[in-house]
């Protein structure tokens, strides 16, 4: 909003007063001075000149302040104490403030709730996993352990899905073998990578890293799961480490149906699932791969994903030497 159109009717009865003002004395005052109303008009736009000039200054001033504070990521509104209606604002932001307690709370309860089911389905899950064992029939055992363990992986991924959205999110950083984390996550997916006959090939640094565990296996967790969902004739799936000037690199590649070049920039988006919906064989909810991105921030590391469609995906997770 321009001053002009701000200050329009301010200026529209200055100038309505000063023509009322001038008609006055030229019809209805006998023997009038023309002299004298001519120097009056020349000395009161001069007046009004200079108020609408200072105060056009005074507006401008408050203007850039308001368009640097805009800038910022702060709360902003104390800085206009003296502004008109600010009462209303404070009022307003008191009212939202709280809503956005409430809500919180209300999330938090329902995380907690979701936490809570599936430790609860952890315990009769892991029974049928035993009892799944004593099935005579090897086809039906097989494919019934395979349903068991998607089960099992994704009440692991909403577990820890629910501790990322949590506000109590929490990262205890300690000294780790690299080779146990990587391991460990090949072990959680050794029943899919047997089943699907993956050719694999580890050649990563028998090193010490400072991250959280929990967390590092969880990304590791995704990429594997990835490759075994999207896994192609003859997978093959690599894992090996190599060191930079500044940093431990641990890259994880699939040989299976690769990645478009037009959705490589935005897998790590929250909720992208790509252009390619691989016939209807996989529903993608694009949270994996953005909730890799989120730890693997939060943990200080960064990664990046090259891919050639139909060929291979490779993943690049640099870790700092000293965080």
């Amino acid at each position: 909003m321009t001053y002009l159109k701000r200050q329009k009717t301010y200026i529209f009865f200055l100038i309505f007063l000063c023509v009322s003002y001038n008609l006055y004395f030229i019809f209805l005052v006998p023997n009038a001075d023309c002299a004298y109303l001519a120097y009056l008009d020349l000395l009161l736009f001069v007046c009004m000149l200079t108020h609408i000039g200072i105060d056009y200054f005074r507006w401008k001033k408050v203007k850039n302040q308001k368009e640097e504070l805009l800038k910022s990521n702060g709360l902003i509104y104390r800085e206009f104490l003296g502004l008109e209606h600010y009462e209303i604002a404070e009022h307003d932001v008191s009212i939202l403030t709280e809503q956005l307690r409430e809500q919180m709370e209300l999330n938090s309860d329902l995380q907690d709730y979701i936490a809570k089911w599936c430790h609860e389905v952890k315990i009769p899950l892991s029974a049928c996993l035993l009892m799944n064992e004593k099935i005579e029939d090897g086809s039906l055992r097989v494919a019934m352990k395979e349903q068991l363990e998607r089960i099992n992986t994704r009440l692991k991924d909403a577990l820890l899905g629910c501790k990322i959205q949590s506000s109590l999110f929490d990262i205890q950083i300690k000294r780790v073998s690299l080779t146990d984390c990587v391991k460990t996550s090949v072990k959680n997916h050794q029943f899919f990578l047997i089943r699907n006959r993956f050719r694999l090939e580890l050649q990563v640094e028998d090193c010490m890293i400072y991250t959280d565990k929990n967390w590092f296996v969880y990304i590791l967790d995704q990429l594997i799961g990835n490759a075994v969902k999207y896994s192609a004739e003859d997978p093959v799936l690599k894992i090996w480490s190599k060191r930079s000037e500044t940093s431990l690199v641990l890259l994880v590649e699939d040989h299976g149906e690769g990645i478009q070049a037009c959705d490589i920039r935005r897998i790590f988006e929250k909720g992208y699932t790509g252009s390619s919906h691989h016939n209807g064989k996989y529903k993608s909810t694009g949270m994996g791969l953005y909730m890799t991105a989120r730890i693997v921030e939060k943990l200080g590391y960064r990664i990046s994903a090259e891919s050639e469609e139909g060929l291979y995906t490779r993943f690049r997770i640099e870790i700092p030497e000293t965080l």
